[in-house]
C-alpha cells in the first residue's frame, strides 16, 4: 500500500484485510458456473471487512466504533464459511482455503481485541489468542462511579392521596 493518508490506513488489521481481499479476488477468478453465486457472496463479504474497519475507525463514538469492528469480524467468519462451501463443492482446493483462513484468523484476532477495547463484543479472548488489555479495564473501572445511575422515581400506589391539594391544581399562575 502507499503512504497512509487516513487513520485507518495505518492499522495493521486494515492492511491485512486489503491483502485478504486481493487474495480472494485472485482465487475467485477461476470460479464460474454453479460456483458464481458463492464467489459473488464471498467477494462481497471479503470487501465488507476493510470497508467496516475503515468506517468504524472513523466513528467518534466508541460504541459505534466497536460495532463496526464487530461487523467486520462477522464478515471474516462469513468468508471462512464460504471458503469451506467452495472446497466442499469442488470450487477451490483446501490448500488455498487453509492459507486464506490463516490470514482471516489473524484478522479476527486483531478485530476481537479492538472491539473488546471499546466493549463491542463479549466473546472469550482465548479462542482467537487476543489478550485482554487489563490496564484499560482498570482505567475504565476508575470512572465507573462518575456515571452511576440515579434511582428511579417511585410511583405512588393507585389508592394513594394526591400530592397536591385540589385548590393548588386549579390555581392559575400569575
Amino acid at each position: 500500500m502507499t503512504e497512509p493518508i487516513f487513520d485507518h490506513d495505518r492499522l495493521d488489521v486494515y492492511r491485512l484485510s486489503i491483502e485478504y481481499v486481493s487474495s480472494a479476488f485472485d482465487v475467485s477468478k477461476s470460479l464460474s458456473g454453479m460456483h458464481r453465486h458463492a464467489r459473488d457472496q464471498w467477494l462481497r463479504a471479503a470487501q465488507s471487512i476493510p470497508l467496516n474497519i475503515a468506517e468504524g475507525n472513523g466513528k467518534r463514538s466508541l460504541n459505534d466504533r466497536a460495532r463496526f469492528f464487530d461487523i467486520a469480524r462477522g464478515s471474516s467468519f462469513e468468508c471462512a464459511a464460504l471458503q469451506d462451501v467452495l472446497v466442499a463443492s469442488g470450487g477451490t482446493d483446501s490448500e488455498s482455503r487453509d492459507k486464506l483462513k490463516r490470514l482471516l484468523r489473524r484478522i479476527v484476532s486483531m478485530l476481537t481485541r479492538m472491539a473488546m477495547k471499546f466493549d463491542g463484543v463479549a466473546e472469550s479472548t482465548v479462542d482467537y489468542a487476543a489478550e485482554f488489555d487489563y490496564e484499560h479495564e482498570h482505567r475504565d473501572a476508575e470512572h465507573e462511579h462518575e456515571f452511576e445511575e440515579q434511582p428511579e422515581p417511585r410511583i405512588a400506589p393507585k389508592d394513594a392521596a394526591p400530592i397536591f391539594s385540589e385548590s393548588m391544581s386549579t390555581a392559575r399562575p400569575r
